[in-house]
């Protein structure tokens, strides 16, 4: 498969787009630096356009499900968020290297229409992007400006009511081909999964690319998003769905909530710019900043707990506010060679900045208990003013990183950084007057080493690092310190020179501390930890000119601290055992001349939480495709395509899983 990589500016060459084999996909996200993926000491993984499309990816937390290190799904068919885990713990999520946030319900969704490629980079990642989760972090990379002139349409239509339509075009506005544009909308609608749930989205993006100079660049972004919906809330109790009861199981679709009361309705834009400028032939500079504004409006009720034989009680979630952030990114890179070594050199400093305020609501009970296996509607009140409590929360976070890659003898590649941040979070409730805070003054450290052989196996170590703040005070008063994350990995990255595409194999030991536990007597005390450790195993490439493979397996022991007499506990949602395969077959001769055939299975081993034990499931996915013209084409992707019921994972609530979805697409390209 030819994929277009986007080869960024650095100070040995200046920026083209090209075309390259998968043995040489360039990803920025892990070094902020433009590099080979099997060249570069940090674990990563990227799904490009072209198979964005072929698996027709609707929601962002669908595009790892054939990679490995990542979990997916575990929630359902959740149209409120991306739901996604990697290597057992959560992640950071950012849109063309800066940060999109996700606080509590306020959850930025990334449209992936929009998208030219996702990016996850696995583990620690502070040195570089600051507080985040130990998981790592998922990079959304835009779609940009292209040189040539090219557009297309696309038109689908499948089942629970589905459409969908889409504009991509995008070329010079000049002669001389300085200043360049694209603009991408589209617009869909579909049905949940759950009985009377819905999503209508709106959603475009205008960009332009400026060459202000030979040596200076500026793009400029824009994008709206408008999302009305009857939230998916796919909450359900392990009585009726791993549970055997005298009533049978609940069924997949039933909905518990209060369809005619709740609502998810989402709008959100973003202004920003990236501006890169050539000093000489060394040095190098690049500046990201993005303004993004979210206004949410949410309620969503859920069953909490069985009161008898047929029914539960309920809770609701309130939400009626905004977000509102800026995130800034500067870079300044240096690069330079002599006999026998190349070095890289980066100097970064970036800041964050996010408030989140409205009118919330917890509220543990909510309108009389409903029937899981025949619901009746209509028997609540709704919220009142009362009952709402005023809440803020601000986060800023300022960071300073040195990041140096040397490369010695054309086969060593030695990388190192260090990171210092102060970050500080602040929640205050205004109708009660109390408030949490969290400060860190942090110092991540970041290390790889990696042997490029002629041969193209390449060993390689790593090291890596994360903080996360916590909100709040122990017993005496003092702030808790941030959750630390630590990384070793041992693994090699395999692109044999001949093969279109790569092979990576790794282990993995990541950890935890400082955990928010129970210590008998009601107080949080951080004297826990979370462990994952674990092995990966990812190709994608071509067995044949016409046959690719993509194949993933990861086993994962994760394992937390939950109590002072619970320890060492397998953590829920996470199974030990995941793989998955998918193949593409590509007819070039005769009358089937224009058609791909593609088909995948997914299995994901067996879960448990405490006592509750879920089952392993497999899924199977598959895809047609046929090329009328070099500028028609018509596509149908089923996922799921036996439609198999089954429930995903559990963690207090039990989840099902999605059920089957067909999509007929076609687009017009020019």
């Amino acid at each position: 498969m030819m994929v277009t990589a986007a080869i960024g500016w650095n100070a040995a060459a200046h920026a083209q787009n090209d075309t390259v084999t998968l043995d040489v996909i360039e990803v920025g996200t892990a070094l902020k630096l433009d590099a080979p993926m099997v060249e570069t000491p940090r674990p990563v993984s990227s799904v490009d356009r072209e198979e964005l499309e072929e698996r027709n990816v609707q929601h962002l937390d669908e595009t790892f499900r054939y990679r490995a290190g990542v979990r997916s799904g575990h929630y359902g068919a959740d149209n409120d968020t991306d739901w996604l885990k990697v290597r057992g713990f959560d992640h950071a999520t950012y849109q063309d290297g800066l940060r999109v946030y996700r606080e509590g319900y306020y959850q930025w969704l990334p449209e992936p229409y929009g998208l030219e490629r996702v990016d996850v980079l696995k583990g620690p990642s502070s040195i570089l992007y600051g507080e985040a989760p130990p998981g790592g972090l998922i990079n959304a990379i835009s779609k940009r400006p292209t040189a040539e002139s090219r557009g297309r349409l696309d038109l689908q239509a499948g089942n629970r009511e589905h459409r969908q339509l889409g504009i991509d075009t995008s070329g010079p506005l000049t002669g001389d081909g300085d200043v360049r544009y694209r603009l991408v909308g589209t617009y869909k609608y579909r049905e949940g999964d759950l009985d009377h749930t819905e999503n209508e989205r709106f959603y475009l993006a205008p960009s332009l690319e400026v060459d202000l100079t030979n040596d200076t660049m500026l793009t400029l972004r824009g994008s709206l998003q408008h999302d009305d919906a009857v939230p998916v809330n796919a909450f359900k109790l392990p009585y009726g769905t791993v549970e055997d009861t005298p009533f049978g199981k609940v069924d997949p679709s039933t909905n518990l909530g209060e369809p005619g009361y709740e609502r998810n309705d989402r709008e959100q834009y973003a202004l920003g710019y990236e501006l890169r400028h050539f000093f000489n032939d060394t040095w190098s500079f690049e500046q990201r900043t993005r303004y993004s504004r979210m206004q949410l409006d949410l309620r969503s009720v859920y069953a909490s707990a069985m009161v008898n034989a047929r029914e539960a009680s309920r809770g609701l979630v309130y939400r009626d506010g905004t977000t509102r952030s800026w995130t800034t990114d500067n870079r300044l890179t240096g690069y330079w060679s002599g006999g026998g070594f190349e070095n890289t050199l980066l100097l970064g400093v970036d800041y964050q900045d996010l408030k989140t305020e409205g009118d919330e609501a917890d509220l543990f009970s909510f309108g009389s208990p409903i029937d899981i296996f025949d619901p009746v509607y209509g028997n609540f009140t709704p919220v009142s003013d009362s009952q709402l409590e005023e809440r803020r929360n601000t986060r800023e976070q300022l960071g300073v990183y040195a990041q140096n890659q040397l490369v010695l003898a054309d086969r060593w590649i030695l990388l190192g950084g260090a990171r210092f941040d102060q970050a500080e979070t602040t929640t205050r409730n205004r109708t009660t007057g109390t408030s949490e805070r969290a400060e860190a003054d942090e110092l991540s450290l970041s290390g790889g080493l990696m042997y490029r052989s002629a041969a193209g196996v390449n060993p390689y170590l790593s090291y890596q690092e994360s903080f996360e703040p916590v909100s709040g005070v122990d017993s005496s008063g003092d702030l808790y310190e941030p959750r630390e994350g630590r990384q070793w990995e041992l693994g090699v990255k395999v692109a044999p020179p001949g093969w279109n595409g790569y092979l990576t194999a790794a282990a993995f030991d990541l950890r935890e501390d400082n955990t928010l536990i129970s210590d008998g007597s009601g107080r949080q005390v951080q004297a826990g930890e979370r462990t994952s450790t674990g092995f990966e195993l990812e190709t994608v490439g071509y067995l044949t000119d016409r046959l690719q493979a993509t194949f993933a397996y990861t086993y994962t022991d994760a394992r937390q601290d939950e109590s002072a007499s619970q320890q060492d506990q397998r953590a829920p949602l996470i199974p030990r055992h995941q793989a998955s395969a998918w193949l593409d077959y590509v007819f070039t001769d005769g009358t089937l001349d224009g058609l791909k055939l593609g088909g995948g299975v997914r299995y994901v081993g067996e879960t448990e939480d405490g006592a509750t034990q879920v089952a392993d499931y497999t899924v199977a996915d598959a895809m047609a495709r046929y090329d009328l013209t070099p500028q028609w084409h018509v596509q149908v992707n089923v996922a799921n395509v036996t439609d198999e019921e089954y429930v995903a994972s559990c963690e207090y609530w039990c989840y099902y899983g999605e059920s089957r979805s067909i999509t007929a697409s076609t687009a017009y390209r020019w």
